[in-house]
């Protein structure tokens, strides 16, 4: 780690020593690593007599409510004032955390923003953005470790959750040589591997199971199929019985087929409002075609929002994953 990034950790650690409490806010759709972080931060906090509340406005995903601690996240906002320090965790974007954030929400308030999106628009008062780190779980591990916080289990299995989900089980090529360490002393603290392993990325409900078989059924293949699209409306999940946060990972099974270089699978999430998460394997950066509507995230993974009917959003997303992938190929 260089001295800047030190210096910033040292900086945080001092700054979280003074407060006496906080209110912690993730993205919304939410994964395993804005949940993860989020708890193993707040519960660290909480150990060191802050008082903490937690915020996050989508429905959880069934797999990560055995979490330590889930329990304690609102959807809502509470009807009493924010404390003075609110902590952005993972959130590329104020507005990802919630959307009816205007100037006045933040005036006044010391807004700390972790994260390592590489899109992150740097929103905050104090800001730790680090796009080399393959979740923000391995940065808060680090940030814990400087305020001198004592690895505990409920902990340890808060962040691993967030590396595993995020490096795609440590497959994905965000995945370090740090992530490894990492992990590898959270296994320290006892967690059970097989069990996180079984409840994140093994059990499946009917429902899911049945929303698996219509996107695949729904799977197209563009550009000598080096392009696949995965459409989801909203009747699709209705006949499935799932809702939105059961699709977690379905553009995946687009990514993995055989010579395709970009994925995208797009949900109609409410009428006239398309959700699109984009992947692509070895050299696309999915990050910039994001940023052409108003999204962002990684360079292998990415997602937008786009407002219109699934018909027209669909076009959108074929035509620029096309122009993308032929820029790509003319150098």
């Amino acid at each position: 780690m260089d001295k800047t990034t030190n210096k910033v950790i040292s900086e945080l650690a001092k700054k979280l020593d003074t407060i006496s409490e906080a209110a912690l806010l993730t993205h919304i759709s939410p994964d395993g690593d804005c949940i993860g972080s989020m708890l193993a931060l707040g519960i660290a906090l909480e150990g060191l007599n802050k008082k903490i509340c937690y915020y996050n406005p989508g429905f959880l995903p069934v797999n990560l409510k055995f979490l330590p601690g889930v329990d304690k996240i609102c959807s809502v906002l509470p009807p009493e004032e924010f404390p003075e320090t609110l902590i952005f965790i993972d959130c590329a974007e104020a507005e990802r955390a919630y959307s009816g954030l205007c100037p006045e929400f933040l005036q006044g308030k010391t807004v700390i923003n972790i994260d390592h999106h590489i899109s992150n628009n740097g929103f905050g008062t104090v800001n730790w953005i680090d796009a080399g780190a393959a979740a923000t779980g391995e940065m808060i591990f680090h940030l814990l470790g400087e305020m001198g916080v004592s690895m505990t289990k409920e902990i340890a299995e808060n962040l691993y959750t967030a590396i595993i989900t995020d490096t795609g089980r440590f497959s994905y090529s965000n995945t370090t040589v740090e992530s490894f360490r990492i992990a590898a002393e959270l296994l320290k603290t006892g967690l059970d591997l097989v069990q996180i392993n079984n409840i994140l990325f093994e059990q499946k409900s009917l429902a899911q199971t049945r929303l698996l078989q219509k996107a695949l059924t729904n799977l197209e293949l563009h550009q000598q199929g080096t392009m696949a699209v995965i459409v989801l409306t909203r009747e699709d999940f209705e006949e499935t019985g799932a809702d939105e946060s059961l699709s977690e990972g379905l553009v995946n099974y687009a990514r993995n087929i055989e010579k395709v270089e970009a994925a995208a699978l797009l949900k109609e999430i409410a009428p006239d409002e398309i959700k699109v998460s984009f992947r692509s394997n070895t050299w696309l950066d999915v990050n910039q075609v994001a940023s052409r509507f108003g999204g962002g995230g990684h360079r292998r993974a990415s997602g937008c929002s786009i407002n219109g009917t699934m018909g027209q959003a669909r076009q959108m997303i074929v035509s620029a994953l096309e122009e993308a992938l032929n820029v790509g190929r003319d150098h």
